[in-house]
């Protein structure tokens, strides 16, 4: 009875430092990990509309009741709105995926960032390749994007990654999901 009491606290006090040094380190890192989502956003919003100098967050009211929209940021050059990006968080294969568009004051979609996801390695995480997310670019934020799996892509077409069509779909919804923001709410 004795060895089992001993043993237990032994065991307490492992635990109880292991939690002290993971706590301390959360603490440390936490910082650091916070400004780097930060640059990551600011770079994404940058590469996709990179006509805007800088970039003012618009109120949570404006996509109030947007499914999947997580922010909305008014690009800015000499003071004059030039186009909006719109951060989305589609359900895909493994999980939700970020998605940065920016749509241009005239309507036409000026660049798609895939940001954090966990889609498969080699099929979904394609969808960060230029070649896929490139097809979106110069389309005019005007109804919705369709995916198809072949052929010659109409204007309101793109050609879905091959064996990862569900990532392609859920990329494409979070795209039409900053149409929808766009021509309703921001025009």
């Amino acid at each position: 009875m004795r060895d089992i009491i001993r043993l237990g606290l032994i065991l307490l006090l492992i635990t109880a430092v292991a939690a002290a040094v993971l706590a301390w380190t959360n603490d440390v890192t936490m910082e650091p990990i916070a400004d780097q989502v930060l640059q990551a956003n600011i770079t994404a919003r940058q590469s996709v509309l990179s006509d805007a100098s800088e970039f003012e967050e618009m109120s949570t009211d404006t996509f109030a009741g947007y499914a999947n929209v997580l922010e909305v940021y008014k690009g800015l050059k000499d003071g004059q709105v030039v186009g909006y990006t719109i951060k989305t968080n589609p359900s895909g294969y493994a999980g939700p995926i970020e998605v940065m568009i920016g749509i241009s004051v005239d309507g036409v979609i000026q660049g798609v960032s895939v940001g954090n996801h966990s889609e498969t390695p080699g099929l979904g995480a394609k969808a960060s390749d230029d070649q896929f997310k490139n097809q979106y670019n110069d389309k005019k934020a005007e109804g919705q994007i369709d995916v198809i799996k072949a052929g010659t892509p109409k204007d309101n077409e793109i050609i879905s990654i091959s064996g990862a069509t569900i990532t392609s779909r859920a990329v494409t919804a979070g795209v039409n999901a900053a149409i929808q923001l766009y021509n309703e709410a921001l025009k």
